[in-house]
């Protein structure tokens, strides 16, 4: 890796701010129709099926926005292309209030997931731009729990208040973050690390990166294993956080309320093995931290289908959530380490968006799976899943400072 520019405590400081920050609007945002999903159905006289295919517009907006957004970024800088993401993803938002039919609300959803899936990429650069190897775990980690709050506060707004204004109310409350893409393009200054790269190659290398450069110079290899285990940690989330509730309230009887408080104790779980992976990461390094948080999940998940009591169906919550997504904090922290400050962007919004592209099918699967098996077979397909994102950690390749 290129030596990193001399960055004070302050840049650091205001970084971790802005990426937060970030983060934890653009997660608000885009939870929101969770929300209030039911509701539009009902406004908008629709089916199941055209009211789900919101979810799916977005994540192939956010895909789209990956590909277009993290090029841009290495290109002509993180300040400029952070703003104009959030402009879009906050603006979409904003407008979803005003939306008069269904085809309008596919539209916005599109442009919501188009901004949020160009900013994540941009989100993490600057973290990887402006702290150490040694400290880009623990930062990231940071991040990636500020955007689980967001996530909360998103669900404790739209119980505030749809009860006085309805859902096209929650939406408005989305555009707000478009305040924080005007501080960042006012008042945030460049990445000092891009400018120094900027610096350091040709006008004409510079102005020509693309996606390609992730399959050059030796790179193709990690790119498609780090794709690999972001499929796998997607594909997790989605099944455990979609299906999971509703196999609890079918197997052990659970309430509604009940599985809120399982939800509550999931994303504490969760925020939690955050903490601590970011921590081990920066100590140990990246490969015995996912290969340990990896083969927990494994055995945390399939034990889990065993789960038959309120008790331990609560703490097992937790502790899945611990391993199986606590791990999410790193993928822009191991990013930052094995590419180049050239094309940061461009692969963690590839590798990111794809794996959420793909591994969003693991509701379907799981569906599927739970129609014609057992909920032990379900939980075990998911075990398996983590089992290859382990054996492919440990083929990833990098100086012994980069990965460990």
């Amino acid at each position: 890796m290129e030596e990193q520019a001399v960055i004070s405590s302050k840049e650091r400081y205001r970084t971790l701010l802005v990426s937060g920050g970030g983060l934890f609007s653009q997660s608000a945002s885009t939870m929101l129709l969770s929300f209030v999903l039911a509701s539009m159905i009902t406004s908008f006289h629709i089916s199941g099926t055209a009211g789900g295919f919101i979810s799916t517009i977005t994540n192939i907006g956010m895909l789209v926005g990956g590909l277009i957004f993290g090029p841009l970024a290495d290109r002509n800088g993180r300040v400029k292309v952070y703003a104009l993401t959030t402009f879009i993803y906050a603006a979409a938002t904003g407008l979803m209030a005003f939306a008069a039919n269904i085809e309008m609300v596919y539209l916005l959803r599109f442009l919501v997931g188009v901004g949020g899936g160009g900013v994540y990429g941009v989100i993490m650069s600057m973290v990887a731009d402006t702290f150490t190897n040694e400290q880009r775990g623990r930062v990231t980690s940071y991040v990636t729990i500020l955007g689980q709050v967001g996530s909360i506060v998103a669900a404790l707004a739209a119980a505030i208040i749809i009860p006085l204004s309805g859902w096209r109310g929650v939406f408005l409350l989305g555009a707000l973050p478009i305040f924080l893409g005007i501080y960042v393009y006012t008042r945030v200054p460049e990445s000092r690390e891009w400018l120094k790269a900027k610096e350091t190659s040709s006008r004409e290398i510079t102005s020509k990166i693309t996606l390609l450069d992730l399959f050059r110079d030796g790179n193709a290899s990690n790119t498609v294993k780090l794709t690999i285990m972001a499929t796998v940690q997607i594909a997790g989330y989605f099944g455990l956080m979609n299906w999971l509730p509703s196999i609890l309230q079918q197997k052990s009887g659970l309430s509604v309320s009940s599985s809120s408080i399982w939800m509550i104790a999931t994303i504490i779980g969760m925020s939690l093995g955050m903490f601590v992976f970011g921590q081990i990461m920066d100590r140990i390094g990246s490969k015995v931290a996912y290969s340990i948080f990896l083969l927990a999940s494994a055995i945390a998940v399939f034990l889990y289908s065993f789960a038959d009591t309120q008790i331990s169906l609560l703490l097992g919550g937790a502790v899945v959530g611990f391993f199986a997504n606590g791990m999410n904090a790193g993928y822009g922290a191991i990013v930052g380490n094995l590419y180049e400050t050239k094309i940061r962007a461009s692969a963690n919004n590839l590798i990111f968006n794809i794996g959420r592209a793909v591994g969003g099918f693991s509701s379907v699967v799981i569906g599927f799976l739970l129609d014609h098996s057992t909920l032990t077979i379900t939980m075990g397909f998911l075990s398996v899943l983590y089992i290859i994102s382990f054996l492919t950690v440990l083929t990833l390749r990098g100086k012994k400072a980069d990965i460990k």
